[in-house]
């Protein structure tokens, strides 16, 4: 099962726009989720969730729908996206979490991903 809660679907996650650069190197980060222990995190940067050894949950603060993540299954998380996952019995899971490095940019660059990023916009010329 890795779909939203029986109560209603959530398919925003498959439908979003993901692009990462292909020619940049990814960052993996491998974690376990411990029986009864709840993760929850910031995300910094567009990744991918993957899930090995046992299903967990996973919620997020921008959507009403829980989601149950079967083992090998991948779930796309936008970066500012606080998200908290835990496992669904006894058993632990381990989880990878994978996104592309980002590229370098200069003082103009950062001054516009920040811009995109607080949802102000560039400046508008008339």
């Amino acid at each position: 099962m890795d779909q939203a809660s029986p109560q209603c679907m959530d398919d925003d996650s498959s439908q979003a726009q993901y692009q990462q650069d292909e020619c940049l190197p990814k960052v993996v980060l491998h974690f376990p989720v411990m029986s009864g222990a709840t993760l929850t995190w910031r995300v910094e940067a567009d990744s991918t969730l993957a899930v090995q050894g046992a299903r967990v949950w996973l919620t997020r603060v921008s959507s009403p729908y829980d989601h149950w993540l079967a083992p090998g299954a991948e779930f796309r998380l936008q970066r500012g996206e606080r998200v908290w996952i835990s496992t669904d019995g006894e058993q632990g899971a381990r989880v990878s979490l994978s996104s592309a490095l980002p590229a370098r940019r200069g003082m103009i660059g950062r001054w516009l991903g920040w811009l995109a990023w607080s949802s102000i916009g560039a400046p508008v010329t008339r």
